[in-house]
């Protein structure tokens, strides 16, 4: 099988294996099909799915339509764990590039710039003005070349700075500093937790129509109308439901555990009162009054003048427990 494709469970992307030959017979919009969602991987010589897992439906209908076979999965699925884990260490391995190609790019800028910079203080260097013979000319060449080169020591700086940045990005990343956000991992919690839910009860509805399918019933949903999937696909449904509740279980357990790594949520409705002046992560130094409490979130006023709507009355908010950072007065 030399035409194919598979999902990789370690990785949770879908990689398309094909001969050269084959990919250059491809019309022009099915090369682009293949671009615009894969990348090419000089390391195994294959084209990997720009998203992964679950989101790998419209990539495998790409590879279904260029004609390759299903070659199955490879690997094992990862933890959620274990998942950011390994984004971490390749997010480590970014910043080490960044910042190698960042310091390149400097020196580089400095070395193109480093003969216009010795000339500082040759006054008759700058100012000598081009004379029509072979050493004027020659002369004229040579300092326009050292400006050319000078002007493109700032191309190399812009470029330096670039990948500064991206080098702190992918080192944020690296350290992990989302995870020690409270509020972040809150709200990674509330998606995880409402995915859940969703998922629970799509699993359990597509059991329903399989134990219907089972004892010889024609399967009906919950408005009464008939279910023609096939057993096969309901299973799939399954399947596939049953992996990605796994993987949004992990995820909350895993930011629970980043919550009690850093102490925990420290207000709530129990050391919270109506009334109260807090500060929220969401606005550094701003300083709004608690209207109410709900289950999981507050409700809360501004207080500076110009947070206020037309009639005068303060502009409203919400915020989860877990964003309030600390209580400046107690009403």
């Amino acid at each position: 099988m030399t035409n194919y494709f598979i999902v990789n469970k370690t990785t949770g992307k879908l990689i398309l294996h094909f001969e050269k030959e084959t990919y250059l017979a491809l019309s022009d919009e099915d090369k682009r099909k293949v671009k615009s969602n894969f990348l090419f991987s000089r390391k195994t010589g294959a084209w990997v799915s720009r998203c992964k897992f679950p989101n790998l439906g419209y990539p495998t209908r790409v590879a279904k339509d260029l004609g390759l076979e299903d070659g199955g999965v490879e690997g094992e699925t990862l933890s959620f764990e274990a998942q950011q884990k390994r984004k971490m260490e390749k997010a480590e391995r970014r910043a080490e590039r960044m910042e190698y190609k960042a310091e390149k790019a400097y020196q580089h800028g400095k070395e193109l710039q480093k003969p216009i910079d010795d000339m500082h203080g040759d006054i008759a260097f700058f100012t000598q003005p081009n004379i029509n013979t072979s050493a004027g000319r020659a002369f004229t060449n040579q300092r326009n070349r050292m400006f050319a080169a000078w002007e493109k020591g700032f191309d190399e700086f812009r470029k330096s700075a670039y990948y500064t940045e991206c080098a702190e990005r992918a080192r944020a990343t690296a350290n992990g500093n989302d995870t020690k956000d409270i509020a972040f991992c809150q709200r990674r919690i509330d998606e995880a937790e409402s995915s859940i839910r969703k998922l629970q009860k799509n699993i359990k509805e597509y059991q329903g129509y399989l134990d219907a399918i089972n004892k010889g019933e024609t399967p009906k949903n919950h408005y009464g109308w008939e279910i023609k999937s096939s057993k096969e696909s309901i299973e799939r449904n399954i399947d596939h439901w049953s992996e990605m509740l796994e993987l949004e279980i992990g995820k909350s357990i895993y930011y629970h555990e980043c919550i009690e790594a850093q102490g925990g949520i420290m207000f709530s409705k129990d050391n919270l009162h109506k009334g109260d002046l807090i500060k929220i992560n969401r606005y550094r130094g701003c300083i709004v009054r608690i209207v109410r409490f709900g289950k999981k979130n507050i409700t809360f006023e501004f207080t500076e003048k110009h947070m206020t709507l037309a009639d005068g009355t303060p502009m409203q908010g919400k915020c989860a427990y877990a964003e309030v950072a600390e209580v400046v007065k107690s009403a």
